[in-house]
């Protein structure tokens, strides 16, 4: 029988290897034709806890999480209350520790992997047992899980084949009790790459021609500098991991004074820590480029769970007035292509750039076709200096001819005193005001640079959905399942707002905001730019992401 889609929830403690059965599963689905989406959920501590790991698999592209779970393997006791209301009464819940749960399938996993000479084996096990439950051939699991441990040798490889005979050997047992799911395959999809948000940024950061990397270790932001880092040698990036986010921050911008470009990764605690050298890029208008994994605050708050919290912070970051850009992609192609937008505008109009991600978008992974390099252009607005050469000469744009040090015969000057044209320090009251002016003037440059927001539907629609970032996709399988009452906005960047943004809000009967914040932050900031109101906001802020079925109710409630 074809199924239309399974939702899978492993849920076991820290350390307990759920992220090895996500990895090896996950791939084993895409490499079979299936579509699959996974994101996790995890505590902050290294061991104790328990977390949990989603993967969707589906005929179709999945690009959301969903709430219900149709298989829950439990790796240890709790997992059935920690999953909490995701378990329904069609539930089908296996694990060592469920018999007193009515229903459930006592699996001896444990038992089976110490047969094997180790705990660790129940990984390989419960993979090939999910494996087989949804059809997947066995030689697919021995090529795939062979490839992965062959450099550890012949007997750890033989091991592990015997956990994959055993898996086999429950997911038989578990087809006979009629868990059993097949899918329409789709040959494309076995091609495809299967990434996360934090490889989507790093290997759009590469395309764009990032070649020096300064941060310190953050989570979520993290994976960013762990991918660039390991290609550091292959793309000549150089990187560095500071001893904290105010060395990060400075660094980047000696690189970028010295004509590098530059980013700079981390989360909303460590950039409220950059945010005098954000003011020293607006001053010294220095192109710089930040990537702000979101979390919730304030203070360290939840370290590892998501939000949309930052905007605000990105938005008012740096004391002073000057420009700014910020992104907000909600997709990976997104990503991919807002890193290569930012660092392109922060050097075409000598400023800030922003990205904003989450832990949900940087955590997640799902099948995406590979990503087409030919249009994408690094552009250099550097300049050979001559003598004489003013680094902040006074042009109608606001933006200077931009040259760095050694590149011609001019000096380059930088000093996060005010400055005249060449860049010396001054007190001058009118220097003041022309230099304020100058940098200010950039605004309408940039804007002519927005990305204009996606639109699904029609924008007089009874009820328009607007979203930004990694709300997106659940949104817009929300409000697809409703047809053609609701339509979607989305604003991949948030600011500055397209000049014209009133001719997407003003024709509906009705808008609503989703956003993962308390205060509705968007919303605001649409509101202080345009005067619209909305009429209904969907705010979360417990951590958790926004599930399609979840925003389908809410929608439905609305219309």
């Amino acid at each position: 029988m074809t199924a239309q889609e399974v939702n899978i929830a492993l849920c076991g403690g820290a350390g307990q290897g759920i992220q090895t059965v996500e990895s090896i599963l996950t791939e084993l689905i895409k490499r079979s034709g299936y579509n699959v989406f996974s994101t996790k959920e995890y505590m902050s501590r290294v061991r104790g806890g328990l977390n949990s790991t989603t993967i969707r698999v589906s005929p179709e592209p999945v690009r959301a999480m969903n709430g219900k779970v149709d298989i829950l393997l439990a790796l240890a006791p709790g997992a059935v209350e920690h999953m909490g209301h995701r378990v329904g009464s069609d539930t089908k819940i296996i694990g060592d520790d469920v018999g007193d749960i009515k229903g459930a399938i006592v699996t001896g996993l444990a038992d089976e992997a110490i047969k094997l000479g180790s705990p660790i084996y129940s990984n390989i096990i419960a993979a090939s047992a999910l494996a087989r439950v949804l059809g997947i051939e066995r030689e697919d699991v021995d090529d795939l899980v062979g490839t992965r441990f062959e450099g550890k040798g012949k007997a750890v490889v033989e091991a592990n084949i015997n956990a994959i005979t055993a898996g086999y050997a429950l997911g038989e047992e578990l087809v006979s009790k009629g868990i059993s799911y097949r899918f329409e395959t789709d040959s494309k999809v076995k091609g495809q790459l299967l990434l996360n948000g934090s490889q989507a940024i790093a290997y759009g950061a590469m395309a764009a021609g990032c070649d020096f990397i300064s941060a310190y270790p953050m989570s979520p932001s993290t994976g960013v500098l762990i991918h660039l880092a390991a290609q550091s040698h292959r793309f000549g990036i150089a990187v560095e991991q500071a001893e904290d986010e105010i060395s990060a921050i400075n660094m980047c911008l000696g690189a970028s004074y010295a004509g590098a470009r530059a980013l700079a990764s981390t989360s909303g605690g460590g950039f409220a820590l950059m945010e005098e050298g954000i003011s020293l890029a607006g001053i010294t208008e220095t192109p710089i480029v930040v990537h702000i994994a979101q979390r919730p605050g304030p203070a360290t708050g939840l370290p590892t769970r998501t939000g949309q919290e930052d905007l605000e912070l990105a938005l008012h970051a740096g004391h002073g007035e000057f420009p700014r850009i910020i992104y907000a992609p909600g997709t990976l192609d997104d990503a991919f292509e807002a890193v290569g937008a930012a660092f392109n505008n922060a050097e075409k109009h000598q400023v800030p750039a922003f990205v904003l991600t989450d832990q949900y978008l940087m955590d997640s992974y799902h099948n995406i076709g590979r990503w087409d390099l030919k249009p994408q252009t690094i552009e250099n607005h550097l300049i050979k200096t001559t003598p004489g050469y003013k680094r902040y000469e006074q042009t109608e744009s606001g933006v200077s001819p931009r040259g760095v040090p050694g590149y011609g015969t001019g000096l380059v000057y930088a000093d996060s005193d005010e400055h005249d044209v060449e860049g010396r320090i001054t007190e001058s009251a009118k220097v003041r005001d022309e230099m304020v002016e100058k940098r200010l003037r950039k605004a309408r440059g940039i804007r002519k640079d927005v990305m204009e927001p996606v639109v699904d539907g029609e924008l007089d629609a009874k009820l328009l959905v607007v979203c930004w970032g990694s709300t997106y996709p659940a949104a817009l399988e929300a409000s697809r399942s409703l047809g053609p009452t609701v339509s979607i906005v989305y604003f991949k960047q948030v600011y500055p707002l397209p000049e014209d943004a009133m001719k997407y809000l003003g024709s509906a009967k009705r808008t609503l905001i989703v956003e993962g914040n308390a205060t509705s932050q968007f919303g605001r900031l649409i509101r202080a730019e345009t005067g619209h109101v909305f009429d209904h906001k969907v705010l979360k802020y417990d951590g958790h992401p926004f599930t399609a079925d979840m925003l389908k109710l809410k929608l439905m409630e609305a219309i």
